[in-house]
């Protein structure tokens, strides 16, 4: 078991509710920029979300231990979900402050000549995303 090897075995999960998975679900289909996340497997999921959530309370009967619980986090507002889930896994593990130099930005040199080229000499790529939020 990898926990009997000394690894430290952190388990997440992020819990939505069903209305609130159908809110991001409907959002990403609105949004031209987000709709690729959004696969027919999501979309399904929506019909299969209460099956999916008795088997993630089976899974955690089966798998939460002490050395390695798991902790499931309130995901309703994203950020703030992260936020949170960050903040207790870095609570959860031991470390040493470290000291570090300070690092000093030394000023621009003075120029050499270089000129940038013309950039309608370049190869660019097109601003496709001013023609999505037009």
């Amino acid at each position: 078991m990898l926990v009997e090897d000394g690894i430290l075995l952190k388990k997440y999960w992020f819990s939505v509710s069903d209305i609130e998975q159908e809110r991001r679900f409907r959002s990403r289909n609105d949004d031209p920029m987000r709709r690729w996340k959004l696969s027919p497997n999501d979309v399904l999921s929506i019909t299969k979300w209460e099956d999916y959530s008795r088997a993630k309370d089976t899974m955690f009967v089966h798998t939460d231990i002490p050395e390695s619980p798991w902790f499931e986090v309130d995901n309703e507002d994203k950020r703030r979900g992260r936020i949170n889930m960050i903040h207790h896994l870095l609570s959860q593990i031991p470390y040493e402050p470290v000291e570090r130099e300070p690092i000093e930005i030394p000023p621009r040199p003075t120029s050499g000549g270089y000129e940038r080229p013309p950039r309608e000499l370049q190869n660019r790529v097109p601003d496709y995303a001013a023609t999505l939020l037009a």
